[in-house]
């Protein structure tokens, strides 16, 4: 039997590999807010200590086009009852003027999560009235490593994707490299708190409301763990 002219075996191909559609392009990363109301699986918490109930008051709700919205009052932490070591976290935010949030990664479940795991920062430049340091801004890793550059955008949504692996933490905002820590580097003795190094490389997620007027506003948020 002849063998197949060798375009006509690549035509082939390409037709396979056509009709089997596009593949993921969230490359395995669940969705976290998949269903309308009071996310499932997560828990809200004071904002100054996870080992606290926030108020009973106090609601994140998730809206008919898949946004997530910050508590009523302000003043607390939504954490994920799971905990992740190696992942990476996508998400797009919206915060009003004057508006403060923020991204927790491997905080344990008491304690603030700036200090005893780790926050990166979400803030309008105007809460501070002006006065923030670079280590309180928008993609620091609060009080500790100030970005690379500012490249938030007041009041629009922008995009945060987060890789944690290992000692290293790796931050790009809206297409800017921002952050590349190695934790094992970070051995200074912090205003509060311990040094990063010796932060957890395991705990919770969550999301900050503690914006004076309005709410955080999160969408498309994915998590891919990395150490399955």
């Amino acid at each position: 039997m002849p063998k197949p002219h060798l375009a006509a075996v690549i035509l082939a191909f390409a037709s396979l590999t056509l009709s089997a559609g596009p593949t993921d392009p969230s490359g395995g990363a669940a969705r976290l807010f998949a269903d309308k109301g009071a996310p499932k699986g997560w828990s809200v918490r004071a904002w100054d200590d996870l080992a606290k109930e926030a108020p009973a008051d106090a609601k994140w709700l998730v809206d008919d086009n898949g946004v997530l919205h910050g508590s009523d009052p302000r003043g607390t932490w939504l954490i994920s009852e799971k905990e992740y070591g190696d992942f990476v976290l996508e998400l797009d935010f919206k915060i009003p003027a004057h508006g403060n949030s923020g991204v927790a990664l491997r905080c344990p479940m008491h304690g603030d999560p700036a200090f005893d795991g780790m926050e990166l920062q979400i803030v309008d430049p105007r809460y501070y009235d002006g006065k923030g340091d670079p280590d309180q801004l928008t993609g620091s890793l609060y009080k500790a490593v100030a970005p690379a550059k500012q490249a938030f955008r007041p009041e629009q949504w922008n995009h945060y994707q987060i890789t944690c692996r290992g000692s290293r933490v790796k931050v790009i905002l809206n297409g800017d490299a921002i952050q590349d820590v190695d934790l094992d580097d970070q051995k200074k003795q912090l205003e509060k708190g311990s040094p990063l190094k010796d932060r957890p490389r395991r705990g919770h997620i969550g999301f900050q409301e503690l914006s004076r007027d309005g709410h955080v506003q999160i969408r498309n948020a994915t998590l891919q763990p990395l150490d399955k």
